[in-house]
């Protein structure tokens, strides 16, 4: 087991799954200071020894999202050193997004405005039935503006995205999970997404990773554009020792070892 200390995030590393745990108090609030360490931590994430990734908050809160503190200080900022630091979190969702290996959310209490974009930068999340989602960014006449607009509205729709944006009306977990915006529910989030990480570790690493970027590139994609993807992510995983290892498993009737070669 590895385990980093950061000023505002833990990463403890075992068997393939590396957990981010937020450590802001009292609300994890994303300032300028979680946004560069998530973009270290994000280094640390394409290790080929991370197979599974595990974001997690504390029991009553995911993440409030930005700091109140950081707004008033980008009131000083140029429009264009507004742009430069919003990329450095920004690349952190998109690195997620593109990262060939399955990110999970435990999510407990308050997931809210930056809180939810991270959240919505994952593959699966998990969530408590009475965990807290919304965009309230209207109340500092604001608008998500790193995922929460463009990402938000591939989960709800247009429709959806627009009313709750504009109202910034708060939905709990169970809520969520109808919505699309969470694909389960446990009483125990956290516990359940290590069991969900755990139980990704002997499946072919680069068949789940090429899984998640087809189906993520094949979102908006016509139906011709999206089949010549899966081929050719097909034909690439039809080389691999995994591959290989799958089908003699298979034949001589035992589990198979895959090592993501």
């Amino acid at each position: 087991m590895t385990t980093m200390q950061f000023e505002t995030l833990a990463v403890e590393i075992s068997d393939g799954i590396a957990t981010v745990a937020l450590r802001n108090e009292p609300v994890n609030a994303i300032n300028q200071d979680v946004r560069h360490e998530l973009a270290d931590v994000l280094e640390i994430l394409r290790e080929e020894r991370v197979r599974v990734v595990v974001f997690r908050g504390a029991e009553d809160v995911f993440s409030v999202g930005a700091d109140i503190g950081l707004f008033e200080e980008a009131q000083n900022w140029t429009t264009q050193e507004f742009r430069t630091n919003s990329r450095i979190l920004g690349r952190v969702f998109e690195g997620l997004k593109q990262l060939e290996k399955p990110v999970i959310a435990a999510i407990d209490g308050t997931c809210v405005g930056g809180g939810l974009e991270l959240a919505l930068s994952c593959d699966v999340r998990i969530a408590a039935p009475d965990a807290t989602f919304g965009f309230p960014e209207h109340n500092i006449g604001l608008i998500p503006g790193l995922g929460g607009c463009s990402r938000f509205v591939q989960f709800v729709g247009p429709g959806k995205a627009k009313d709750f944006i504009f109202t910034g009306e708060l939905f709990d977990g169970e809520r969520a999970r109808e919505l699309g915006v969470v694909e389960r529910i446990a009483d125990d989030p956290m516990d359940a997404a290590d069991d969900y990480a755990r139980d990704l570790l002997p499946q072919p690493p680069q068949a789940l990773g090429l899984a998640k970027r087809v189906i993520d590139s094949n979102a908006n994609q016509n139906p011709q554009t999206a089949s010549l993807l899966e081929s050719l992510a097909q034909s690439t995983l039809l080389q691999t020792q995994d591959h290989e290892e799958g089908i003699k498993a298979f034949r001589e009737k035992r589990d198979p070892e895959f090592t993501g070669k």
